[in-house]
C-alpha cells in the first residue's frame, strides 16, 4: 500500500474500522417489515433461517394444534403449546466494484466512497449479529470472503478493500465485465441473504441483468450507485485539465452540442439503472463523491423506522 496516498486514493484501515460507530443505527433487514409475530395469510418479509423456538406456554383458543408440546401436556395434564419467534440472523453479502472506472472523482474518488459504503454495511451486519461476507472485484483479481459472524472476517474484508484501492494506483483498468460480476454474485448469494452491490454500473447490460433475477427472487437485493458530479453534469463552459495521475488531457466544455449529448447519455444511464432496479424489485441508493455517505445509508437503512426505497 502506498503510504503517501492513504486517505486520498487508498482508505486508511483506521478510518474503515472507525465506521463501526456510524453503523450502529443501521439495520439491514428488508424494506417491508413483518406486522406481527403471529401467523397469517401473508409471509413475513424476514428472510432468515426460519422460526426459532422461544418458550412453552398454556394452550389458548386459536393456537395451531400442530405446535402443541405433547410432553409438557402429558406431564402437566393441561395442553401447552410451543411459541416461536422469527429468527432474523442471516447472511449479508457485500459486492464491491473497484475496477478502473471507479478510480475517478472531482471531490473524492468513487473507489474511496465505495470502500466507505461497504465497510459501514459490513459493520452494520456484524452489529445485527448477522454473518457478513464480501466480494471485491478489482482489475486483476477477485477477493471472496465467505459469510461469517466474525469481527476478524470483517477486518479481512476491510483490508481487501484497501488493497484493491491501492492496486488502482498502478492498474486503473476495467477488469471483469458487469455480467461476470453479477454471475459471481449469483453463485455466491445463498437464499435469504441481504445482498448489496456497490458500483457505478457504467457497463450495466441486459446480459448482466439476467444474472440477478435468481438473486432478487430469493434475497433482499440493493444497489449502491456511486457517481461523481462531473458524471452527472459537465462543469461550466471552459477548458479544464483532466489527469489520471500519469497523463493529462484537456476537456473543452464550451461546445453546446457536446453538453447536450452528454446530458442525454446521463439521462439514459439513469433511466436504465432505475428500470433494472424496478424490474428486479431492488432498492436503489444514490451516492455522490461530494456528499456524506452516512446520510444516504441512514435514509435507506434507518433502524428507527421502516426503510425507504
Amino acid at each position: 500500500m502506498v503510504v503517501e496516498s492513504e486517505g486520498i486514493a487508498v482508505p486508511r484501515m483506521s478510518d474503515l474500522v472507525a465506521l463501526r460507530h456510524a453503523a450502529r443505527h443501521l439495520s439491514l433487514f428488508p424494506r417491508q417489515q413483518a406486522l406481527a409475530a403471529g401467523s397469517g395469510n401473508y409471509r413475513s418479509a424476514f428472510r432468515g433461517r426460519g422460526m426459532d423456538f422461544d418458550e412453552v406456554r398454556p394452550y389458548q383458543p386459536g393456537d395451531d394444534i400442530r405446535t402443541i408440546d405433547w410432553r409438557v401436556t402429558a406431564r402437566t395434564t393441561r395442553p401447552h403449546t410451543k411459541v416461536f419467534r422469527e429468527e432474523r440472523e442471516r447472511p449479508v453479502l457485500i459486492a464491491v466494484d473497484l475496477r478502473g472506472p471507479m478510480f475517478f472523482g472531482s471531490w473524492r474518488l468513487k473507489s474511496m466512497v465505495a470502500a466507505e459504503i461497504a465497510a459501514t454495511l459490513a459493520w452494520a451486519g456484524l452489529n445485527a449479529n448477522d454473518r457478513v461476507g464480501g466480494m471485491i472485484f478489482s482489475p486483476h483479481k477477485q477477493c471472496d470472503l465467505r459469510s461469517r459472524r466474525s469481527h476478524h472476517n470483517v477486518l479481512r474484508f476491510l483490508q481487501g478493500l484497501g488493497e484493491a484501492c491501492a492496486d488502482l494506483l498502478d492498474a486503473p483498468q476495467d477488469g471483469p465485465g458487469m455480467a461476470e460480476i453479477f454471475e459471481s454474485v449469483r453463485r455466491a448469494a445463498s437464499p435469504g441473504s441481504s445482498v448489496v452491490i456497490v458500483s457505478d454500473f457504467h457497463d450495466l447490460s441486459h446480459e448482466a441483468e439476467k444474472q440477478l433475477f435468481p438473486v432478487a427472487r430469493h434475497c433482499d437485493l440493493n444497489f449502491a450507485w456511486v457517481r461523481d458530479p462531473l458524471e452527472i453534469e459537465l462543469p461550466p463552459p471552459g477548458v479544464y485539465a483532466v489527469s489520471d495521475g500519469q497523463t493529462t488531457q484537456r476537456l473543452d466544455t464550451r461546445d453546446t452540442r457536446l453538453r447536450e449529448v452528454f446530458q442525454q447519455q446521463q439521462r439514459r444511464q439513469q433511466q436504465h439503472l432505475e428500470a433494472v432496479a424496478s424490474r428486479l424489485g431492488a432498492g436503489l441508493m444514490r451516492f455522490s463523491t461530494r456528499d456524506a455517505v452516512q446520510s444516504e445509508l441512514a435514509r435507506h437503512y434507518s433502524s428507527k423506522g421502516v426503510r425507504r426505497s
